[in-house]
Formats: structure tokens, sequence, C-alpha cells
């Protein structure tokens, strides 16, 4: 009896004993290094070895979760080199971070190294897919990045902050309907995003929802990141529907911030001046443009709209001419006729108004003869082209006129001035024109 209790009491504390050592033991096992401790043993490591692959995996997985990424970068560089020597290694993971590493600090050409490798190793990889589409985005690869961003919403349907770079990137590849759900999405997640509303409301525009988009357009003309980019939109808006008083106000908006691009503030100049010429403005037109000529002064066609429009400041009824309302241009054309012969009495006895130009049909009575004229005037300021000059031929003669005289604001053809000789029509173009007009002021 006594020696079975023994054997007891033997057999307990030998178990207290092993439990006790067990606990040691996993209680020493499971102790994590601290961050000093990882970096102090790393280093001493890569100091005996800089191809310890254990330190740069203990250093690499450090910095990373630290968000360190320029410490990190260069641990996957070096870890993606000596990958094919040392299995330990998981090459994906370093090719990943190097990439991801390259990318948070604008190394773009860099992150394509990583990140090329790791699709080609996991080609369904969320985070592979994603800043791969990242890194095409910020090298302007928007046709690149698209495909990238859908694979990665394909890959992980619920993750939130796909939509806004995915939406932008369509939207800059010039897909503008397409860019529209998904930028409604991203403000849906965050309605701060001022560059995702910009992008939506110009994407709205070139798909034909412009009066959606210029309210969003006139909402963002305060803010001030794309206030100008919002403003020089909505005067472009307001320009196209015949609004250029409204285009005005946007414009000038548009120049008073101060951060605007260089670009912006340069085309809003050139806008404005357009939109000051279309109210007959023509002076502070020409003011906006010889800013823009101290700037850049071959930008469009900016010193061909000075030459122009200065002489139409200098030339009130050329201004007349080109610029007037129907109304006032077709009074000007009966004087035009009025003053034509100088030794001749005159009386008109028709006017057509067209689109496309105004006859007027004369009885010229000379001293010793008396003849029908017909006046026919085009306010372009291009080329009459000698179809036209055929047709006014033709017109001459069904009306059984004596003679026919166009005028234009522009030129002739050299074809329509060669139908011209021989026949009883004369083409008289902007330098004849002028002359006229410069006899209508002298009388």
């Amino acid at each position: 009896m006594q020696t079975l209790i023994a054997l007891v009491i033997i057999v307990a504390f030998g178990a207290i004993v092993v439990s006790f050592a067990t606990r040691k033991k996993s209680g020493k096992k499971g102790k994590q290094k601290t961050r000093a401790q990882i970096i102090k043993e790393s280093t001493r490591k890569l100091a005996q070895d800089p191809h310890n692959a254990d330190a740069l995996i203990a250093l690499g997985d450090l910095y990373y979760n630290e968000r360190a990424w320029d410490k990190a970068f260069p641990i996957y560089e070096t870890q993606m080199g000596i990958a094919p020597a040392h299995r330990e290694i998981d090459i994906f993971k370093a090719s990943l971070r190097q990439g991801i590493c390259a990318v948070k600090l604008e190394k773009i050409p860099e992150s394509f190294k990583g990140l090329s490798a790791a699709v080609q190793i996991n080609p369904n990889d969320f985070e592979v897919n994603y800043y791969l589409g990242v890194a095409f985005y910020k090298n302007n690869e928007f046709e690149k990045a698209v495909p990238r961003f859908k694979k990665a919403v394909v890959v992980k349907p619920e993750a939130s902050g796909i939509n806004s770079p995915l939406g932008l990137a369509l939207y800059k590849a010039k897909h503008y309907k397409e860019s529209l759900p998904y930028l409604k999405r991203a403000l849906d997640e965050n309605p701060e995003n001022k560059e995702a509303l910009f992008a939506m409301a110009d994407g709205m525009n070139e798909s034909g929802y412009g009066e959606k988009a210029i309210k969003v357009f006139m909402h963002l003309r305060p803010d001030p990141e794309f206030g100008a980019k919002a403003c020089l939109a909505a005067g472009i808006f307001h320009l196209k529907m015949g609004q250029p008083d409204k285009a005005v106000q946007d414009f000038e908006i548009g120049l008073k911030h101060q951060n605007a691009t260089p670009e912006i503030a340069i085309e809003t100049r050139y806008r404005l001046a357009n939109a000051h010429f279309a109210m007959k403005a023509i002076g502070k037109g020409i003011g906006y443009l010889q800013e823009i000529q101290a700037v850049n002064p071959q930008y469009k066609d900016v010193p061909q709209l000075l030459s122009r429009y200065s002489e139409l400041n200098q030339n009130k009824n050329l201004q007349t001419y080109l610029m007037a309302s129907s109304s006032d241009f077709v009074a000007l054309c009966r004087r035009i006729v009025m003053k034509y012969y100088q030794r001749a009495v005159a009386k008109i006895i028709d006017i057509s108004v067209k689109p496309e130009n105004v006859e007027i049909l004369m009885n010229i009575d000379f001293v010793r003869a008396e003849e029908t004229h017909i006046f026919r005037f085009y306010r372009t300021t291009g080329a009459v082209a000698d179809l036209y000059v055929r047709e006014f031929h033709a017109r001459v003669s069904e009306a059984k006129a004596d003679k026919g005289v166009c005028i234009t604001a522009g030129l002739f053809s050299e074809e329509g001035r060669k139908y011209a000789e021989g026949r009883p029509i004369d083409l008289v173009d902007k330098n004849g024109l002028v002359k006229i007009l410069k006899k209508i002021d002298s009388n």
C-alpha cells in the first residue's frame, strides 16, 4: 500500500515538472521580438552577408507594415534580385511589394518591374491588378489602366476606393459615357471627391447631357482646385448655347483663380476674347488677345484674330458688314448699291435676304442707257468657290439682267475669277469692299 502511494506521488510530481517545463518552453517560443531587436539582429546579419534572406524578409515585413515605403523599397528590390538563389523568399510577395512601394514613392517606371513580374505569377490577385492600374494611370496610360481596374473589381467586388480611379481612367481615356456610373458610385462613397465630380460633369457634357453638366460646373466655379477648369467648361457651354454674356461672366470668374494652370489661364483668355467679339465688344476682345500674345505670340490663331479685329475696330462699316444683325447688314448693303455708281441714278427694285447671301435687284439709269443690275453680298471671310460664281452668273442670265456684281468680305478662288473673265459679272473681294466702304464714310 505504501509503495502504491509513493508511486502515485512520483507520477504526479513528474507531471507537474513536465507541465512547467512545457509552459516555460512554449512561452519562450511565443515571445515576439521588439522592433529594435528585429532591426538590430537583421542589421548585424546583413553586415556579415548583404544577401541574408532571413534578415531581408524580417526588415521588409517590418518596414512595409509600418508603411515606411522608402526603407522597404530597396529591401524588396534586393529580394527580387536574389530570389532565384534563395527559396525562402516569396518571389510573388517580393515583386508585388516592390511595385507597391515604387507606386507610393511615385517611382512609376520602377514600379512596372515588380508589378509586371507579380501579375505573371498571379494574374488574379486584387492588389496586383489595382496597383498596376494605378501605375498605368499615373503614367498617363489610361487605356491600359482601365482593364486592370476592371479586373480588380471582378476579383474583389466589395472593395471600396476602386470606383474613383476606374471612373477617372475611363474619363481620361475619353470613354465618357462609360465612366459615368463609376464616377457616380465614387461620389456616393465620398461626396467631397471634387475631381470625380468635375470629371462626371465633363463626361456628361461630352455625352450630350449638357443641361445637367452645367449645373455641376456652376456649383464648382468657386472651388479653389477645380474652379478654373469648371469656369472654362461653363463658359464654353454658354458660348455654344449662344449666351456670350453668361460666358463672359464664367471666364472672368475663372481668371480670378490665382492657382489656375498656365494652360487653363491662357485658354480662358482666348475664349473670353471670342465671347467679347460675339457681343461686338471688339476693343475688350483685342485687349485679351494682346495679353495672350505677350505670353505666347503664336497661340492658336491669335495673330490672325488680332489682325482681323484690329481692322474691324478701325472700320465701323466693315464691322457692320461682318458682325451686325441682319437688318443692319441689309441697310449697309442698300447704302453700298446706292453709292456704287457715281454718275448714274440708281433705284432699288427688289431685295432678297437669304441665309447665305443678300441680293439686291437694281435699275441703273445712265446718261445714255438704262440697265438692270443684280448685286449679291457674301459675309464670309473665306474664299468664294467657282461653283458660287457660276451659280451667280446663271442667276444674272435668268433675270435677264445686264450685269451682276458679286461682293465678299473674303476673296474669290482662282477658278472663280477665271470663269468671270469675259462674262457680265464683276467680282469684288475684301480689298475692293474696303475701298467702297471708305467712300461711303467720306460721303
